[in-house]
């Protein structure tokens, strides 16, 4: 018969074995936990599109001339979209008025692009600027844009325009659905519909009353706004 103190210390060995087993499982198991996320950073694409690549494209001065002399019921526009705050984000002024009137802007605004969840979808929301008479044609001095602090902006909820990446390299998207509120002409709502290459943007606005009907913007297209700069 087996004495009792052998006994005793066969059960000591047997749970300092059980033991050293459950803490080799435990590290061995911290250790695959932790190659994991390597192999799948390994795996990961190098060339997902970034915002930086989009944000580019939309920098510069362009104008609709091309398209009024072609189409009479096009008025020709300029458009302007320089970068702000460099070191703060994707920022952009933006200015638009009639070419004949360029002190007179009908539209002063800041875009900040950023990526989404989706990938190759970027965002471009919009912001309202306080005392937007103040800042006509700084896009030519963009620096001055230093002393307007970000907080004092005013974000038009809902009107951030989504825009895809496409195969061509161009960028191709649109407001969402009946989101971006505008009281313009008595309208409900706005909606735009945006291409952007290195050549051009794209870019129809129309404003809609609450039966759905158009109330201002273009009837039969977007603006096309070449570069010139």
């Amino acid at each position: 018969m087996i004495s009792f103190y052998l006994y005793y210390k066969y059960i000591n060995l047997m749970r300092f074995l059980s033991i050293f087993a459950l803490i080799l499982c435990l590290i061995s198991c911290k250790n695959t936990a932790k190659e994991e996320p390597l192999e799948e950073l390994v795996e990961q694409p190098t060339d997902a599109p970034t915002a930086a690549a989009l944000f580019e494209l939309m920098q510069g001065s362009f104008n609709s001339n091309k398209q009024s002399v072609a189409d009479t019921t096009y008025f020709d526009i300029s458009l302007h979209m320089y970068p702000i705050w460099e070191r703060k984000g994707n920022y952009l002024y933006v200015e638009q008025a009639l070419s004949s009137t360029q002190d007179k802007p009908y539209r002063q605004r800041v875009y900040h692009v950023t990526a989404t969840d989706e990938d190759g979808v970027f965002k471009s929301e919009v912001y309202a600027i306080p005392n937007d008479s103040l800042w006509i044609g700084k896009w030519k001095t963009p620096k001055d844009f230093d002393s307007l602090n970000i907080a004092s902006l005013e974000l038009r909820t809902g009107c951030a325009v989504y825009l895809e990446l496409q195969d061509d390299g161009s960028y191709a998207g649109a407001t969402a659905p009946y989101t971006c509120e505008s009281t313009l002409r008595g309208a409900a709502y706005a909606t735009s519909v945006v291409m952007i290459n290195e050549e051009r943007i794209e870019s129809w606005d129309q404003g809609f009353n609450i039966e759905g009907e158009q109330v201002w913007g273009a009837t039969k297209g977007g603006y096309v706004f070449n570069r010139i700069q």
